[in-house]
């Protein structure tokens, strides 16, 4: 031991002889957390039964006929959906920093930047303000608006100063010393590194949320994932609890779809499974892996299909658009069976044997033998930006950059559209 380690010193001494401390200048953009007071953001909670037309896209939640939008880091817009050739928006619960919704037996849950927050919605036109646990998801922070990091150091030893809920981007100059063979230290090493950072069960009734939800609800238990942390809820009294300890269950998680008695992660870089036969610990059973890029996943008839694409969010030099189509029958021995290129493909959805995917608009299959897919093309609705998709007794509710778009599809030969709702300001 004595000699390794007078050989690690000797090694250390000599490299150390052939580099040189130098100090550079450095320049940077970084995002600097805005502040809001804690009662001030808890308080600011409003439902209206004005029309508030819906400027951004964002998850999707279809319940007892009334469909709830949430535009991100906002509230949740709610339309009457009892008639798809003319929904209706009737009401807006103002939730700041909401991005994820889930409904199970008329309670809305949704999350408001670190907090949860959940609602009656038995009236679903007035939802009445339930509960709230607070400070339940503490690395929550709002979206930023550009490429550049994120000063981490200030946003999280702020705590004593409210609730995060916005960027401002600032620039900065300072001196940063490293060895001539890399980065040592320096007042701005932090900052600088993050530069370039970037089912019903039972007698139960739940809501069917789209593809890109990262809230799912089995067996009376919500499952979030933050920040890759995943949160368990306990939904069986009238106040939700924190049933389990959080866990970490990789990097980069996007999406959960819940399937029989599994949950399907979709994340940047493949496909994770974990058996939730015991709903407090989750145990991981699998996984596939695909190339960088955003990833949401559904399952039907013991067959996973994930879409892939590239210029998003996830990693904007993402190159990759795809259909991933994989054997789950054995949870633990996933087999990729056939991959499609697609054109930009983002949510999707099934229903009865039927396919529907956002891609070059939308385009809907018969599913069969999936290494036939592609020649079983029901319909193809050309010049649209679909983002997610919810199918549901005959009728495709499908959210695009400028409206949400809704399909009669109860005619195989003659899918036709019944309405759009404009999206935008």
């Amino acid at each position: 031991m004595k000699k390794i380690m007078f050989l690690f010193s000797l090694a250390a001494l000599i490299l150390s002889s052939c580099e040189s401390v130098v100090t550079e200048t450095v320049t940077y953009k970084i995002n600097e957390p805005v502040f809001m007071a804690t009662e001030t953001f808890r308080n600011s909670v409003k439902v209206t039964s004005e029309h508030r037309a819906i400027t951004n896209i964002g998850k999707m939640c279809f319940y007892n006929d009334y469909l709830y939008i949430s535009e991100p880091e906002k509230g949740i817009h709610i339309i009457d959906n009892r008639n798809p050739s003319n929904p209706q928006i009737v009401g807006f619960i103002e939730l700041l920093g909401n991005a994820d919704i889930a409904i199970r037996n008329n309670k809305l849950y949704a999350d408001s930047y670190i907090d949860l927050v959940w609602f009656d919605v038995t009236n679903p036109a007035i939802p009445e303000l339930a509960g709230r646990l607070d400070s339940i998801f503490p690395t929550s922070l709002p979206m930023t608006q550009n490429q550049y990091g994120i000063d981490y150091a200030k946003s999280y030893s702020g705590t004593n100063k409210g609730i995060i809920v916005g960027w401002e981007l600032k620039e900065r100059t300072e001196n940063v010393s490293h060895y001539t063979g890399g980065w040592y230290g320096g007042g701005a090493t932090d900052d600088y590194a993050t530069l370039n950072s970037t089912a019903p069960t039972g007698s139960n009734s739940t809501g069917i949320n789209g593809s890109m939800s990262r809230f799912s609800i089995y067996n009376n238990y919500l499952y979030s994932v933050i920040n890759n942390s995943i949160s368990i809820f306990d939904l069986n009294t009238s106040t939700p609890t924190k049933a389990a300890s959080d866990f970490n269950i990789g990097w980069n998680v996007e999406t959960i779809f819940s399937y029989k008695t599994n949950l399907f992660f979709g994340t940047s870089t493949g496909m994770l499974i974990y058996s939730v036969s015991d709903p407090l610990k989750p145990v991981y059973q699998s996984s596939i892996s695909h190339a960088y890029a955003c990833d949401p996943v559904v399952v039907d008839n013991d067959l996973a299909y994930i879409t892939i694409h590239s210029g998003s969010a996830c990693d904007y030099s993402a190159k990759e658009n795809a259909l991933i189509i994989v054997d789950v029958k054995d949870v633990k021995k996933p087999n990729q069976l056939v991959t499609y290129n697609m054109t930009n493909p983002k949510g999707l959805g099934i229903d009865n044997g039927k396919l529907f995917l956002c891609d070059d608009g939308l385009k809907i299959y018969q599913l069969s033998d999936p290494q036939t897919l592609m020649s079983n093309q029901l319909a193809h609705f050309k010049n649209l930006s679909g983002y997610d998709i919810i199918a549901h007794n005959n009728t495709a509710m499908m959210i695009a950059e400028d409206g949400i778009y809704q399909y009669d599809y109860s005619d195989l030969n003659n899918i036709k559209l019944l309405s759009k709702l404009p999206i935008g300001k």
